[in-house]
């Protein structure tokens, strides 16, 4: 009778299996993770880059930059005039007005050709002012006018084109006194626009009538 021959190879044992099966694991888990803190960092650091691309090419939203609403490289330029002291046209007192003005441009070198023509300048303000009646200048609407009168005679003093002062056409009525459209003429010239004046502004730093 034969003997079977036996293997002398140990078999495993079932602690060696559980702890092959744990390094495992842990090695999965580790990887997951990893993986997971990964994505976490790259989806949180893909939107800031993106916005930061965003902002420098212009196309996103500017939450961290501000327009700056007044180009400092570019400031206006005040030219003071010396003060006028004007009689006024009122008949029934004699009335003047004491007026400080302030011309505003945005060419300074115009403020050299302000010089030059300024006894011109000087001439057509007190013309102006002299125009009016101590009620026209008391109120705000008044100084107003007034301002844009000397805007406009001051640009013309330096020899621009102004247009002058048109004053509207009575409207038409019927007999009963309500108005009439009046019909639009064929081959009517559309009105020009008004030109750029030199002068942008002019402020009043003193404004006194006695």
């Amino acid at each position: 009778m034969s003997t079977a021959a036996v293997d002398a190879t140990p078999a495993p044992t079932a602690k060696g299996g559980k702890k092959k099966l744990i390094i495992i694991i842990a090695a999965v888990a580790i990887v997951l993770v990893g993986g997971g803190v990964a994505a976490m960092v790259l989806l949180k650091k893909k939107p800031a880059d993106t916005e930061a691309t965003e902002a420098e090419d212009g196309g996103g939203p500017a939450k961290h930059s501000t327009a700056a609403k007044h180009d400092p490289s570019h400031p206006p330029v005040f030219v003071p005039l010396d003060p006028f002291t004007v009689n006024l046209a009122d008949r029934d007192a004699e009335r003047y007005a004491q007026v400080g003005i302030t011309l505003e441009i945005e060419d300074a070198h115009l403020g050299d050709q302000i010089k030059a023509y300024m006894p011109a300048i000087r001439n057509q303000i007190l013309m102006v002012i002299a125009d009016r009646t101590a009620a026209d200048l008391l109120g705000r609407d008044g100084k107003t006018q007034l301002a844009e009168r000397v805007r406009r005679e001051t640009s013309r003093a330096l020899g621009f084109e102004v247009e002058d002062d048109e004053a509207p056409a009575p409207a038409a009525t019927d007999e009963d006194g309500k108005p009439v459209k009046a019909a639009a003429k064929k081959g009517a010239k559309k009105k020009k626009a008004a030109p750029v004046l030199p002068i942008k502004a002019v402020h009043f730093s003193n404004f006194i009538i006695q």
